[in-house]
């Protein structure tokens, strides 16, 4: 059965930057290279979804310039859905990456158009969201409209999914409606107040996550692997070892991955996970967000 999945989501164009390591306070350095490419976890998840054969569709805006088509041809290229893609009076969305030689990145996001989505932009895409068996979003559009969607989405009992990264506090309103969350460690710490470190703390973590009202867990640990817990059943799941040239899209295509796998019970969750593991260790041996994601069938070939 192929997986339907809807991404309510943030377009932006990255700018890649390539850098020795990051420079001091007052410090001028030079750059090895530097380069544009698709990006914005929504776009990267959605791209990871479809890439690994699921139908998937996407909510979000663009501005009116040349950035907001690349962004369309890309999802289009990818076999998105975009016909809830719309126009904002805002430029559309940028991020600047500092990508080290080690691997390492750091990001500067300019939001734009992503942060104008409204009430109306989610009520007009209705179908997509009540048709999917899986609706996500993240934390690069506003949670006023998250909220509004994953109402949509449980009203059509959609199984949703929420990516709280960029890390920042949320509302009981929006946990109660989440079916699934999956914040890496630093992201778990900022939401539950917990470090985590070891076994315990992401079992303390994703018990409190529960608590908070969230169903299902699942805590990314980056090169370690993730650690699940879904109702009362716990588990991990390690990473394949790889030598990273480029982490930035390494969560979102873990995602998309992972929701174009997995069956709406988690009855497949281990699974589902191994092979989401899998997709992301081939998306950081390659430079950029979107070029790096993999198919399902390269995925497969690895497995």
């Amino acid at each position: 059965m192929t997986n339907k999945v809807t991404v309510l989501g943030s377009l932006n164009v990255d700018t890649i930057l390539q850098i020795t390591r990051l420079p001091k306070p007052g410090e001028t350095m030079q750059m090895h290279n530097k380069q544009n490419a698709g990006g914005g976890k929504g776009a990267n998840q959605a791209i990871s979804a479809a890439r690994s054969g699921a139908q998937t569709s996407f909510v979000g805006k663009i501005g009116a310039d040349e950035n907001g088509q690349m962004m369309k041809r890309l999802l289009a290229e990818s076999m998105v859905d975009i016909s809830q893609v719309t126009i904002s009076e805002k430029d559309t969305g940028q991020a600047f990456i500092l990508l080290q030689d080690s691997g390492e990145n750091s990001i500067l996001v300019y939001g734009g158009a992503n942060h104008t989505i409204t009430d109306d932009d989610v009520y007009q895409a209705k179908e997509q969201i009540q048709a999917a068996d899986f609706l996500i979003a993240q934390f690069e559009t506003p949670i006023e409209q998250t909220i509004t969607a994953f109402n949509l989405a449980k009203q059509a009992q959609v199984t949703t999914i929420l990516n709280p990264a960029p890390a920042k506090e949320a509302s009981a309103q929006l946990f109660s409606l989440v079916d699934l969350i999956t914040p890496n460690e630093t992201e778990a710490e900022l939401l539950t107040g917990i470090h985590v470190t070891d076994e315990e703390s992401q079992h303390q973590a994703a018990c409190k996550l529960q608590e908070m009202g969230v169903k299902n867990v699942i805590i990314t640990l980056g090169s370690k692997g993730a650690f699940y817990r879904c109702g009362q059943t716990e588990g991990f799941v390690k990473a394949f070892k790889v030598d990273a040239v480029d982490t930035t899209a390494a969560g979102d295509t873990f995602l998309g991955a992972l929701a174009s796998q997995l069956q709406p019970d988690f009855s497949n969750i281990k699974e589902a996970i191994l092979y989401a593991n899998k997709a992301s260790s081939l998306a950081v041996q390659k430079l950029g967000a979107i070029p790096s994601i993999p198919t399902y069938q390269q995925v497969k070939d690895q497995l």
